[in-house]
């Protein structure tokens, strides 16, 4: 039989985010900059309006978002989604949903990047805590990232950027066998099973076809706090057969 894939297409993850309506310091509503290392990730907006805040090399740059936007950005973009009314989103994320699963690192102070204890203490959501204390610690985090964030947009010269891009790899240095074995069974096995299908369909194989299957999931957490805003999250990381 021919091996098969039964997670989303191409090895995606997606969820449902509803924009934190927080305001900051500088009086913006938003989420929590954070960058991812391996993953590009996409926005489709679904209702409400705001703007993703995105900082590279190239510079600083604000993208509008409103429904029936779809936005995307590749791994090294630090982003910053803004909710200025009811902002709705359905994210795609690359490789079996990593971007939720580590490979995000937020923008905080250099201090507290330089070890992934150090990181983890500062960034930690205590699941088991009541919601008000999840809260208040999302607040938290999200204001302390900020203040790394707004440093980073302001820096004159590549250098501090440089030196957040070199300290979030060494922080995720110890999970990288993890990430690649995610890949492999995600977006490198959907891969290589339409690489078989398309060799056997050369040959006029199409015995593939008759082990054609049908899933639909619901949500397995609603109003989980994330880095953005409350996300409703799908189990939906089903890899090879």
């Amino acid at each position: 039989m021919v091996s098969g894939y039964e997670g989303l297409p191409g090895g995606v993850a997606v969820s449902h985010l509803a924009v934190y309506d927080w305001p900051a310091t500088d009086g913006v509503c938003g989420g929590t900059p954070h960058m991812h290392l391996t993953c590009s990730e996409a926005y489709v907006v679904t209702g409400g309006r705001g703007a993703v805040q995105t900082l590279t090399t190239s510079g600083y740059e604000v993208t509008p978002l409103a429904p029936g936007t779809v936005a995307w950005f590749t791994p090294g973009t630090i982003h910053r989604l803004v909710n200025e009314d009811d902002l709705r989103i359905t994210v795609l994320m690359q490789n079996n949903g990593l971007p939720e699963a580590g490979d995000a690192v937020l923008t905080l102070p250099p201090e507290y990047l330089t070890d992934p204890e150090t990181y983890a203490a500062a960034t930690r959501i205590p699941v088991d805590a009541p919601e008000e204390e999840q809260e208040r610690v999302a607040r938290t985090r999200r204001d302390l990232a900020l203040e790394g964030y707004r440093a980073l947009r302001d820096a004159s010269g590549p250098e501090p950027l440089a030196a957040f891009h070199r300290a979030a790899a060494a922080l995720v240095r110890p999970r990288l066998a993890e990430w690649r074995a995610r890949w492999e069974r995600g977006a490198r096995a959907a891969a290589a099973a339409t690489g078989e299908q398309l060799d056997r369909l050369e040959q006029g194989d199409v015995s593939h076809l008759a082990d054609a299957v049908v899933r639909a999931e619901e949500p397995s957490a609603y109003g989980k706090f994330g880095m953005c805003g409350r996300l409703n999250v799908y189990n939906v990381h089903k890899g090879t057969v």
